[in-house]
């Protein structure tokens, strides 16, 4: 039986078996990209491994329940998962300080996170992910007067004091560097461990506190840390013993940080 706040060491395929149906409030799902050389990456045709992962996910899933997926521009496309799952949006990652540069081609300067739920969104916490406005306030405030906007479909599309929604385009959160204090290791840098600021905007707009996050591919437990220090409940699964050690030591970290704070 699968116990919540828990690592454990596995195959996500096999695991997923023994978590009970419609159990689960989000899902981050970080896993293959099939486009490296390394052997976990390996994969024959990644849109047939990604409609298997949305499959078993949506059995999962309550409903109301979200999936954000990462992969490469071409990550869903050519599969139908409509049977399973609702496509909201392909969030574009966006990376212009890739080192990589095309020779033949344009570089690919982005990543899709794919943004799915099972039926209607339950929980979507805009006001906890808003972003700063980028058009001057002024001139912001001037357009709402405009008769088009009072008079027609949308008056109430207003400036918002908190900020405003990021949108499908997300290049406010870089992507880690050989200097970005949090980067625990340089292989994992571009492959393994996503910056907690990106995880963080993800688990603050579809779950709440008490919710129940699952993590398939836990790798270096960003995910995991994120939602310990949220306040989320979480399941996390990694077949790496390396990894896995370094998840737990992670999660360890945060509760002698918290029992320090107590004395």
């Amino acid at each position: 039986m699968i116990e919540v706040n828990k690592i454990y060491k596995g195959d996500c395929w096999k695991l997923l078996d023994e978590i009970e149906d419609e159990s689960i409030d989000l899902i981050v799902c970080d896993g293959p990209y099939g486009v490296t050389k390394n052997g976990w990456d390996r994969l024959r045709n990644i849109q047939e491994y990604n409609l298997g992962l949305i499959k078993m996910f949506s059995r999962v899933l309550k409903k109301g329940g979200a999936l954000y997926l990462f992969g490469k521009p071409d990550c869903i496309d050519f599969i139908d998962y409509r049977p399973f799952l609702t496509l909201n949006s392909k969030i574009v990652w966006y990376q212009p300080s890739r080192l990589g540069q095309g020779r033949t081609t344009f570089t690919n300067n982005y990543d899709i996170i794919a943004y799915f739920t099972k039926g209607k969104a339950k929980v979507f916490n805009l006001d906890l992910i808003r972003v700063p406005q980028l058009v001057e306030l002024e001139h912001r405030r001037r357009c709402e007067k405009v008769p088009s906007v009072i008079n027609g479909k949308f008056p109430k599309t207003k400036f918002n004091e908190k900020g405003k929604n990021p949108g499908d385009v997300w290049g406010d959160i870089k992507q880690l560097t050989y200097k970005s204090k949090e980067l625990l290791s340089k292989d994992f840098l571009n492959t393994i461990q996503k910056p907690k600021k990106l995880i963080e905007r993800i688990v603050k707009a579809s779950s709440n506190e008490g919710d129940l996050v699952l993590d398939p591919f836990a790798g270096t437990g960003t995910t995991l840390v994120v939602c310990k220090e949220l306040k989320r409940n979480f399941i996390g699964i990694e077949i790496n013993s390396d990894m896995v050690n370094i998840c737990q030591k992670r999660l360890n970290d945060i509760e002698l940080n918290l029992s320090s704070r107590l004395f």
